[in-house]
């Protein structure tokens, strides 16, 4: 087995999808759109896939759906496609065949462009309804919880205000969150304002962020009273298709807004345009302020031409290698701007509402006016993370790489296509998307390296938004009001993945998993309060972060996870210098863990002290934890010594070598004796007059001055005695 970041945080969990179930849109609490769980479609295989079924659905839809599999129904056990409709509908639908299991509707202002989202325990399937509710049904009978809260209130503006982004959620700290989006309706009309709902699915609480009048922390109502119950402020709203992103990595969800004003940089409430990071539950740091912001230069612009940032979700990556930055996002608009963030400053202030602060903009290599596809994140084989994006003029590959002179990393265009198409997905090291074909439009599977073609299927129909899903050997795409599936023909082979757990935490799904032939399976290992993880084992899997994945599975096999005491190691770093991660770490009881440390350009570290452990580089790495503890980092000045060589025949002040800060200049005072001139000359420096100043000193030099005669012709054409 192989490790990765064995001990981990308690509180830190994210949830992907359990073994070959697409829970949520994107696959992943990410939204990555990056399933890597596939094994029965290869790249190898690929051009094989033939339509298996192609069936008119009961309403039309431009939103994806989800799937969960080997559910009991009234009908036996089948595996289960959901999708919401614009009208409001909800239907589970055979992913065998496409027969309707169950169907529920709900009435109002449409229409919803939401996707809907099943819970880790597949239990139930949350559904955005038009009358501004999110529903709780039971997955395999379709029967709606209306007791305890349900359905919950996402908007108490159903006329003016919609759920136009999926269904989303993230299990962190203990709980499952449910988040739900909303923005206004075609035409920017009316008072409506954007927020995020962030559910409690354990005891049906909630929490509302308005990103708009943000200091009002509840649904507000029409035409209601200004900083009360409503906002004066107005046409703002989250339109990203996959709404709230969760990162395990910095524990935080993040929504990005579009249209609106943005004043918060003056101290203002108002968010228009810009990326708001927040606790999972839905929190910011208190008085309607976010934990952190990131807001474009240009926002005014933005809002003025309807060039919404919020066309978009955030995307999260992983920085490669040496990178200074730890936590990594991109965010792309209408505007088809590409915004690389640092997740842990992501204005570059140190706290939310400032302007700019991005650690590079570009263009999408093919950009369109309006974009409003998501970007995808891929890890491939070689470790590197590749972003995909798409719009209707084409299809872009674009790399995750480290800037050598900077170290923080970059995006590098790798290659385009004219080939237009919606947002992209990846299963299996294949790329996927719906684009132009001969006849209409198509799905397409691509190489994701070089962007070659690998599969064009028949047409599908007409397309919006829509993005296919990849699960189990299977395509599945929802166009308008057909719904179809691609597949190779034959089921592959299956085994069991059991999770077994010690005490003091769990395991997600804790339940057995059917897993297909050489594909692998996911699970969250959740410690208790107080708790963190100690081992993870089994089915020749990988831990990083709190995720076990199993390798490709060939036989029935058990993932064991074990759990042990955890202890807080808290970094701290003085001025002119910063220590990664800079937040308190949850370590297992005899466990180690370890902190890059970065000096300021001129700095140095001075020293690293605590928790019994050593200095290597600049990594610092503890002893083994038995008890809460601090690791302190302190930096100092890099200095160099500037000598001085001066002959006799008059005097330089200051006198003697000179310590100087790396980066500073010396300035040397030359006063020669009667009758004597002089030269000066190292260090880069320059003389003006009597005074010689060096160039910024970067290294140990020597300034030299030498003291001459001074041969001055006298009227009568003498030299001087």
């Amino acid at each position: 087995m192989r490790t990765k970041a064995l001990f981990v945080a308690c509180c830190m969990v994210s949830l992907p999808a359990a073994a070959a179930d697409w829970l949520q849109w994107g696959y992943d609490p990410a939204h990555s759109g990056n399933n890597p769980d596939e094994a029965t479609i290869t790249s190898s295989n690929v051009a094989q896939l033939t339509r298996r079924f192609d069936v008119t659905m009961n309403a039309q839809t431009n939103a994806a759906p989800v799937l969960a599999r080997t559910v009991a129904t009234p009908g036996g056990t089948r595996d289960l496609l959901f999708v919401t409709a614009q009208s409001g509908r909800t239907t589970a639908y055979d992913a065998a065949d496409g027969a309707v299991v169950w169907s529920m509707t709900t009435s109002g202002t449409s229409p919803t462009e939401s996707s809907p989202a099943i819970d880790p325990d597949r239990t139930f399937v949350y559904a955005y309804g038009v009358d501004g509710m999110v529903h709780k049904y039971g997955i395999g009978d379709g029967v709606e919880v209306t007791t305890g809260g349900w359905p919950q209130v996402a908007t108490l503006k159903p006329s003016v205000e919609k759920g136009a982004s999926a269904i989303a959620f993230a299990l962190t700290r203990g709980t499952t969150w449910l988040y739900v989006v909303n923005d206004g309706y075609i035409g920017d009309g009316g008072d409506y304002q954007g927020h995020v709902t962030a559910i409690d699915l354990a005891s049906s609480s909630q929490n509302v962020f308005n990103t708009l009048c943000s200091d009002v922390a509840i649904h507000m109502i029409l035409n209601g009273q200004n900083g009360i119950n409503d906002c004066s402020s107005r046409r703002n709203g989250i339109w990203g298709r996959s709404g709230a992103t969760y990162d395990a990595g910095t524990d935080r969800i993040y929504i990005t807004t579009g249209n609106g004003p943005f004043n918060a940089h003056t101290g203002g409430k108002n968010w228009g345009d810009s990326v708001l990071a927040l606790n999972p539950d839905g929190t910011g740091a208190g008085g309607g302020m976010p934990l952190d912001s990131y807001t474009p230069t240009d926002f005014q612009q933005l809002e003025q031409n309807d060039v919404d940032l919020g066309s978009a979700s955030l995307t999260i990556l992983r920085p490669p290698a040496g990178s200074t930055v730890q936590h990594l996002a991109v965010q792309t608009g209408k505007d088809s701007r590409l915004h690389l963030i640092d997740l842990d400053d992501m204005s570059g202030t140190g706290a939310p509402g400032g302007v700019g602060g991005a650690i590079d903009v570009i263009d999408v290599p093919i950009s369109q006016f309006w974009m409003k596809t998501q970007t995808t994140s891929w890890i491939a084989p070689d470790g590197a993370n590749w972003v995909f994006v798409g719009n209707g003029s084409g299809l872009s590959g674009l790399k995750v790489t480290l800037n050598a002179t900077t170290s923080k990393p970059y995006l590098q265009p790798t290659w385009q296509t004219n080939a237009n198409a919606t947002s992209a997905i990846v299963a299996n090291d294949v790329l996927y998307h719906i684009g132009s074909c001969s006849g209409g439009t198509c799905l397409f599977a691509r190489n994701p390296l070089t962007g070659a073609v690998l599969w064009t299927s028949a047409t599908i129909g007409s397309v919006k938004w829509q993005s296919p899903i990849v699960v189990n050997g299977a395509v599945y795409v929802a166009s308008n009001t057909r719904l179809q599936r691609f597949d190779l023909g034959s089921a592959p082979a299956t085994h069991v993945v059991t999770p077994a757990s010690g005490a003091h935490g769990r395991i997600v799904p804790g339940t057995a998993q059917i897993v297909d032939q050489n594909a692998t399976a996911p699970f969250t290992l959740v410690p208790d309060v107080g708790y963190a993880i100690s081992s993870a084992s089994g089915c020749s899997g990988e831990l990083e972060g709190n995720v076990y994945r199993t390798g490709p599975v060939n036989a029935d096999c058990t993932v064991q996870a074990t759990f042990a005491i955890v202890h807080t190691v808290t970094p701290q770093a003085g001025a002119h210098g910063q220590i990664a991660p800079s937040t308190p770490q949850g370590v297992a009881d005899g466990a180690t863990t370890s902190f890059i440390v970065t000096p300021d350009a001129h700095y140095m570290i001075d020293a690293v002290t605590g928790c019994g452990g050593a200095l290597a580089g600049n990594i610092y790495t503890t002893g083994a934890i038995t008890a809460d503890c601090t690791v302190s980092a302190t930096f100092a000045p890099i200095t160099h010594v500037v000598s001085l060589d001066a002959n006799a025949g008059g005097s330089v002040s200051p006198a003697g070598d000179q310590i100087v800060v790396d980066g500073a200049t010396v300035a040397f005072t030359i006063t020669p004796d009667a009758n004597m001139g002089f030269t000066a000359s190292g260090c880069g420096g320059a003389l003006d007059g009597p005074v010689f100043t060096t160039a910024p000193v970067t290294a140990a030099c020597t300034v030299t001055v030498i003291f001459t005669a001074d041969d001055r012709i006298f009227t009568d054409g003498f030299e001087s005695p």
